[in-house]
């Protein structure tokens, strides 16, 4: 069969590689892969031309075939930057191939590492590609949620200081806004708003090291930002009671601003409202959030040890009874402490 680069004359000088799956020396594979013919001859030439360290318009162009047939073949996307670095090809144009690569396989890490490999060329790239976080948006209208995206884009936000940028945090508002759930919208948003920033150790952005207590609290404190992130995440509650992602951002800011979580039970007590026959005694309770619930559990484990256990048995009994087992170890934990207080 005539292939593809055997009938080239641009090729003919290359004597092609093939495949060495180890039954040419007696051993066979275990399991051999049915390569397609068209595949196993361009991955023949490929390994001829990279044996050669051929940096040229033909080796990027059977680079393009490649990858064309198998995006996830890691080796061929490294060769590929070395080719394009060393032609001094336009790294924008480069970005507008791989954009139709990324919007076909969403899925695909090779093709973000690429992607950060061309990105993080400070001669080429010294400010943010114009058209960069479109194009994230675009891809996230796909998948909202896609890990290697987001990955990216934090990358983006330490490589080029865009913590305080405002299109970071628009295009985090109108994600959330499209899905209140996207815990990765909400992550970004944190590390937008206390992420460390390497280059401003005292920046008052959250301990990462330190001891147990320290971990997450703020070096200093901007009091107007918590309070703004803590109504955002009240708002945001308020439209989905029952989803845990702005709770445990609330519980992180809290933390970092070195603020008690006692600050959030009046908010949280709107969600969990006790029921009163005519004596006063409590006969029912509307829980209109599990997370609340699980707040003030915790709110009232420092101060109201019954009525912290009360919380826990509706979590145990009724609202969260897949963790049965954690929320009894919290009951006997509160009950011991108040055998040893008495």
């Amino acid at each position: 069969m005539v292939g593809k680069y055997s009938s080239d004359p641009e090729w003919a000088s290359v004597q092609p590689i093939p495949l060495n799956d180890g039954s040419e020396s007696g051993v066979m594979p275990l399991a051999s892969i049915a390569y397609k013919e068209d595949y196993l001859e361009a991955t023949s030439y490929l390994r001829a031309v990279m044996a050669a360290n051929e940096l040229s318009e033909r080796a990027l162009r059977l680079t393009e075939d490649v990858i064309s047939m198998n995006p996830a073949h890691y080796t061929v996307w490294i060769y590929r930057a070395k080719i394009v670095f060393a032609l001094g090809k336009d790294l924008i144009e480069e970005l507008e191939w791989l954009n139709r690569f990324s919007l076909k396989y969403l899925k695909n890490y090779q093709i973000w590492h690429h992607r950060q490999v061309l990105v993080s060329s400070r001669e080429h790239f010294p400010t943010l590609p114009p058209k960069e976080m479109d194009f994230l948006m675009e891809m996230f209208a796909q998948d909202s949620k896609n890990y290697h995206v987001w990955t990216y884009r934090h990358w983006l936000v330490r490589h080029f200081e865009l913590w305080d940028s405002p299109r970071e945090i628009a295009d985090v508002n109108s994600l959330l806004n499209s899905d209140v759930r996207n815990n990765s919208a909400w992550n970004h948003r944190y590390m937008l708003r206390f992420g460390p920033r390497s280059d401003q150790p005292d920046s008052g952005m959250v301990n990462a090291h330190g001891p147990p207590t320290e971990k997450g609290r703020l070096a200093v404190v901007d009091e107007d930002l918590v309070d703004e992130e803590l109504r955002y995440a009240q708002e945001q509650i308020i439209r989905a009671p029952e989803n845990r992602s702005p709770w445990s951002y609330a519980r992180g800011v809290l933390r970092a601003a070195a603020r008690p979580l006692s600050e959030w039970a009046e908010f949280a007590r709107k969600f969990v409202v006790d029921k009163r026959d005519d004596e006063g005694n409590i006969v029912d309770v509307e829980v209109k959030s599990s997370h609340a619930v699980e707040l003030l559990a915790d709110v009232y484990a420092e101060s109201a040890a019954q009525d912290a256990i009360r919380m826990l048995n509706l979590l145990k009994d009724k609202y969260d009874p897949i963790r049965r087992n954690y929320w009894d170890y919290r009951i006997r934990a509160i009950t011991a402490e108040v055998s040893i207080s008495a």
